[in-house]
């Protein structure tokens, strides 16, 4: 019997089922009491929708950075609905560049890599809103080159390597030929998509095509001038109303927690500053899937990875969770995670609506960037099986 209780005692400890509270620097979850609180669960993401937005900054291209700011979560909220195959869910990480600003560094083409491979999607828009035009010289080859040769692309052959570059002066300007640059895109698996800011025949005539044309991508010219348009419906109030209960849901830990809180709400009002109807394509993006905080957010962190929490020391936590016990711990983040999962599901519902009543409001011509941008990533999309709903 004696020999029986030691070699249970033994095989708990192996087991992690003996814990201790949270009183010291670290602490560890107990598996027995794991078992009294629902654990999170992660579906892999297997695949990876890439796209890297290079824009001409040049003094012209105001009205092109206006349009990226204001239809970037309607971009998002589509690409949500992307499948892989019958069920896998691609994640999504977007670079950005400019180039043709005269601020920018002469010596490396007037071209700045303005954020890498990245699915925050606060920094995203932070960094669009972030740019300014000036100058300039617009060098489209040498962008591409840097992008492809800068940025992880990867090797997995069912991700979806995209390439939007924006502009308006002669594709072909500047030391690198964009047929070099083409042929390195191929190798690579990447389809550069032109987007010319101005008369489809200019753009025809100055190479924008011919740039698309060599990795089978697609080529449209848009008026960047154009306002975007927010059709607004009678759901809007309600969405915006789901949205600060979702952001209460929040539980920051670690160094970058104030800073990337108050980048939430700082994002939160410049989608206002388009209007409500802009401001509730970004609260549908926050309740999808893309919408992703695990560097900062315990729920988010936790749903990725339980044991996380172990690594923790106490000094990272936010003041309510300060001198609790790991299932104290657990059964917050728990019952946060129950509110933001519910307040998702009423904000999809209340979208479907919504869409429902836009459908009959929306021209097909409104926010040409955007436009531009999905029927692309659709079109290429289907040749790799990624389908949508």
């Amino acid at each position: 019997m004696k020999t029986l209780f030691i070699l249970a005692i033994t095989l708990a400890m192996h087991n992690g089922l003996l814990a201790t509270n949270l009183h010291g620097v670290e602490y560890a979850f107990a598996k027995a009491e794991k078992n009294h609180i629902p654990s999170f669960t992660k579906d892999p993401v297997q695949n990876t929708i890439k796209v890297a937005l290079l824009l001409d900054t040049s003094n012209s291209m105001d009205g092109l950075i206006d349009q990226a700011r204001a239809q970037l979560w309607e971009l998002v909220n589509e690409l949500a609905e992307a499948k892989c195959g019958n069920e896998s869910r691609p994640d999504l990480k977007i670079a950005l560049y400019e180039y043709g600003n005269d601020r920018l560094n002469a010596r490396e083409g007037y071209i700045r890599m303005v954020s890498s491979f990245s699915t925050d999607l606060d920094e995203i828009s932070k960094n669009l809103f972030s740019l300014t035009t000036n100058g300039g010289n617009e060098y489209c080859g040498n962008v591409i080159e840097n992008s492809l040769n800068q940025l992880e692309w990867g090797k997995n052959k069912n991700d979806l390597n995209l390439i939007f570059i924006a502009g308006n002066e002669p594709f072909d300007q500047g030391p690198v030929r964009y047929q070099d640059a083409s042929s390195n895109a191929c190798g690579k698996d990447v389809t550069i998509n032109t987007i010319f800011c101005g008369d489809y025949n200019e753009g025809l005539n100055t190479n924008w095509k011919d740039g698309a044309s060599l990795t089978q991508g697609d080529y449209i010219a848009i008026n960047s001038d154009r306002a975007t348009v927010h059709v607004p419906s009678p759901y809007d109030d309600k969405i915006l109303q789901k949205n600060e209960e979702l952001n209460k849901t929040y539980v920051g830990y670690g160094n970058l927690a104030s800073s990337k809180l108050a980048l939430q709400s700082s994002q939160d009002s410049n989608a206002q500053s388009y209007g409500n109807a802009n401001a509730v394509k970004r609260a549908v993006s926050k309740s999808s899937r893309l919408y992703k905080n695990t560097s900062w957010d315990l729920v988010d962190a936790m749903e990725e990875n339980e044991a996380v929490v172990v690594e923790l020391k106490e000094t990272s936590l936010p003041k309510e969770l300060k001198g609790k016990t790991e299932k104290e711990i657990r059964k917050y983040v728990y019952e946060k995670k129950k509110q933001r999962t519910r307040i998702q599901g009423e904000i999809a519902k209340l979208n479907i609506k919504r869409k429902e009543f836009l459908e009959s409001k929306t021209n097909t011509k409104d926010n040409e960037l955007r436009n531009a941008l999905v029927d692309a990533i659709k079109k290429q999309g289907h040749a790799k099986n990624y389908s949508w709903e």
